[in-house]
C-alpha cells in the first residue's frame, strides 16, 4: 500500500524569502505554482522564437497603452508566483518598480507551450482563471494554434476559442488590434 505523505504548500512570501536567502541560484528556472516550487521546462528554439514574436508584436501595439512584461513573475497570492512568457499590464510601468504585478494588474497573460503544454494548459491556465485574470492565450506549438481563454471562474475559463494560421485575434482589452496568428507562432516549416 502506497503511503501518502503530507505536502507543504509555500506562500509567495515564503518563496520570496527563499530566493532572498539564496536557496535558488540566479539561473535556476523555478516558479511557485499552487504552493509548489516547480522547475520550468528548458526552452527550445521554437519556444524562444515565439516569445520573441509575441514580444515584438505586443511591444509595437502596446506603446503608451499597456506595459509588456516578458518572462517576469506575477504575484498571485497566496500560493502562486508564476513567470508567464508574456503579460500585458495596466500602465504606468512605474507602479511595478518595487513589487511584481498582481492579478488585478494583468490585462492578458500569454504562455508559449511545447514540452510544457500539459502543465500550461491543465495547471497554469486554470490558475490564472482562479486569480481572476480576464484573458489568457496559450500559444500551442504542438498543434500550431493559439487557444484563447476568457471569462475566468474558480474552475477555469468559461470561453475557450482556437485561432489558426491565416486568422487574426484581438485581446479583450484592445479589441481594435488585429494580430495575425502567423506573427505570434514560429515561422512555418
Amino acid at each position: 500500500m502506497a503511503v501518502q505523505l503530507p505536502r507543504w504548500r509555500f506562500t509567495v512570501d515564503e518563496f520570496e524569502r527563499m530566493i532572498e536567502a539564496g536557496v535558488f541560484k540566479e539561473d535556476d528556472r523555478v516558479e511557485l505554482i499552487d504552493g509548489e516550487v516547480v522547475q520550468m521546462a528548458a526552452l527550445g528554439w521554437p519556444h524562444a522564437e515565439s516569445v520573441m514574436n509575441c514580444t515584438e508584436e505586443f511591444s509595437i501595439r502596446a506603446r503608451g497603452l499597456a506595459v509588456v512584461n516578458v518572462q517576469n513573475p506575477l504575484d498571485l497570492r497566496p500560493h502562486a508566483r508564476p513567470e508567464p512568457d508574456l503579460a500585458l499590464l495596466r500602465p504606468p510601468r512605474s507602479r511595478y518598480r518595487r513589487n511584481p504585478p498582481r492579478a488585478e494588474d494583468v490585462l492578458l497573460v500569454v504562455e508559449v507551450a511545447d514540452s510544457s503544454l500539459a502543465t500550461d494548459r491543465d495547471v497554469k491556465i486554470p490558475m490564472y482563471a482562479r486569480a481572476g485574470i480576464p484573458e489568457a492565450w496559450l500559444v500551442n506549438l504542438v498543434d500550431d494554434v493559439i487557444r484563447i481563454y476568457r471569462e475566468p471562474t474558480e474552475t477555469g475559463y468559461r470561453v475557450i476559442q482556437t485561432a489558426r494560421r491565416g486568422e487574426t485575434l484581438s485581446p479583450l482589452a484592445f479589441p481594435d488590434w488585429a494580430i495575425p496568428v502567423d506573427e505570434l507562432l514560429p515561422a512555418a516549416p
